[in-house]
């Protein structure tokens, strides 16, 4: 990392984090506390115990990155786990100077009809978590006299590229059980129009800040295009969509997610630099197309959400961060908002990914505070445009404020 920015500058500028996964994010402990409550059974009861044999510092693949979710679901599928974690994570954000989050997850997995459980239930649970911190947090003098900016937040619900006919949640069980003679594809589909249609009717009679939609899982053999009707609908009902896309499959599927799901911003990306990893065939000159790519996302300014410390331990193949792809999405200009895709899985901090991110690259302060603005000015706020341009404005006065105290130039 340069030694231009030191820790304590990097933790203590105004950050928005909006790639952030709740069930992967919960704090280890409390996953202890909310387990033991809720009868789940863990494969240890301590925190070094949960690092060494669930929540590595590195993985052998995707499938042993994701290994984690299972515990994590479950207990969340308790409400008061649910709003705890909401709660801690907003704090947790909040102790690092992340003052803008958009929380990501997928309803349905902690829906349990059985029990009461329903998707309006999940959403109100999630919310009042959240909400409880911003109310503790913007309560504070520094925040009210506006000497600091205030924190809020926005949700994106994700849909799910694919689930299994048991196991994934009771709600998923119940709904393959109910529509048994439905291809399996179809019933996933359903699923997704059910989702978006409830996330539209919550922002809109309840108002929930459901700012945006995400299709999540395995990229792979379940493409993009396939959700392209759920996707049209939030489209056609102002509601904002961010796509999983370039993580695990090549830079085709970014375009796609670009052209038949209209997407806002582009989940992790990585793909776009390597067009080693394109697969499509009619795709000759991989390079090329990889490069027309680029400069196309780079002219729209469409945002792409980086996770550096993911992409790391779910690729081994790339090797060290100096070989990540975020120097080529520097060098090229793309708007990058610095995220952390899952604090718990990947045991990160935002803090944590600006350091890789300078790890890449020589970075002035222009750009720099290029990076912190990305997150502001291309987040899914929950206000109207003036208001959003507002926030943005004195995030960033208050980027220039603590630069100064740090006696950073």
């Amino acid at each position: 990392m340069s030694k231009r920015y030191s820790e304590a500058f990097l933790k203590a500028m105004p950050k928005a984090d909006l790639h952030l996964h709740l069930d992967g994010s919960l704090r280890p402990d409390g996953l202890i506390e909310m387990a033991k409550r809720s009868g789940v059974e863990l494969p240890s009861y301590t925190v070094e115990g949960l690092y060494e044999k669930v929540f590595k510092e590195s993985y052998n693949n995707l499938g042993e990155y994701l290994n984690g979710f299972q515990y994590t679901c479950a207990v969340l599928r308790d409400m008061e786990n649910l709003e705890q974690a909401a709660y801690e994570l907003a704090m947790d954000n909040l102790a690092e100077g992340v003052i803008y989050i958009e929380v990501r997850f997928a309803p349905q997995l902690m829906m349990d009809p059985s029990r009461g459980i329903d998707f309006d239930r999940v959403m109100h649970t999630t919310n009042a978590g959240l909400k409880r911190a911003k109310e503790e947090y913007n309560g504070q003098e520094e925040v009210r006299n506006g000497s600091k900016p205030p924190f809020d937040y926005g949700i994106i619900n994700c849909a799910m590229r694919m689930f299994g006919k048991k196991g994934f949640s009771p709600y998923y069980t119940q709904l393959f059980q109910t529509l048994r003679d439905h291809q399996p594809k179809h019933v996933i589909k359903i699923a997704a129009m059910e989702m978006i249609r409830a996330s539209i009717r919550l922002r809109d009679e309840e108002g929930l800040p459901i700012v945006g939609l995400d299709i999540a899982g395995q990229e792979m053999g379940y493409p993009a295009h396939e959700f392209k009707e759920v996707y049209e609908y939030a489209h056609q009902n102002f509601l904002l969509k961010t796509v999983h896309a370039g993580e695990a499959y090549g830079a085709e599927s970014i375009f796609e997610a670009l052209t038949q799901c209209y997407a806002d911003r582009l989940g992790h990306g990585y793909s776009l630099f390597s067009p080693e990893m394109i697969q499509d065939p009619t795709i000759t000159d991989k390079e090329s197309y990889a490069n027309k790519l680029a400069s196309f996302i780079a002219d729209r300014r469409i945002a792409v959400e980086v996770c550096i410390t993911s992409n790391l331990q779910t690729n081994p193949a790339i090797g060290d961060v100096t070989q990540h792809n975020f120097k080529h999405m520097y060098a090229h200009r793309l708007a990058t908002v610095i995220c952390t895709d899952n604090r718990l899985v990947s045991r990160t901090t935002v803090t944590r990914e600006y350091e890789l991110a300078l790890q890449t690259a020589e970075v002035p302060l222009k750009r720099l505070k290029d990076m912190v603005a990305y997150g502001f000015k291309k987040n899914f706020f929950p206000a109207n445009y003036l208001a959003k341009r507002e926030y943005a404005k004195h995030a960033l006065q208050y980027f220039d404020k603590v630069a100064a105290e740090h006696n950073v130039s």
